[in-house]
């Protein structure tokens, strides 16, 4: 799991690849509904679609009606991921501070 967290942020620490996760998180869309709306031409929505289907953040379909046009949506299970991952996180805080304040209350 770590490495799928890894990759993910990775992945996001780029603002397009973020900006496209946002987008894609609101439906699916094709990629120049994308390169529209992320300001970014075509060659460079394509480096960010192909780097995103690499870390397997989104996944891609063909439309039916023609084959040259991919409509992308986001993948679930990498969120999944990362979200348990800042679960875990905020679990390990909350008992820290948990133990900080059983220690403060003692001092009282």
């Amino acid at each position: 799991m770590d490495d799928e967290v890894d990759r993910f942020f990775e992945v996001l620490a780029d603002p397009t690849r973020r900006q496209v996760v946002r987008l894609l998180g609101e439906g699916p869309r094709r990629a120049g509904e994308l390169a529209v709306a992320t300001g970014a031409s075509a060659p460079a929505m394509s480096r960010h679609l192909r780097i995103l289907l690499a870390a397997r953040l989104i996944d891609d379909e063909r439309v039916p009606d023609d084959a040259r046009l991919r409509v992308f949506r986001l993948r679930q299970e990498p969120m999944v991921a990362v979200q348990a991952w800042l679960d875990q996180v905020q679990a390990h805080w909350q008992e820290q501070l948990g133990a900080f304040k059983r220690h403060i209350e003692q001092e009282k």
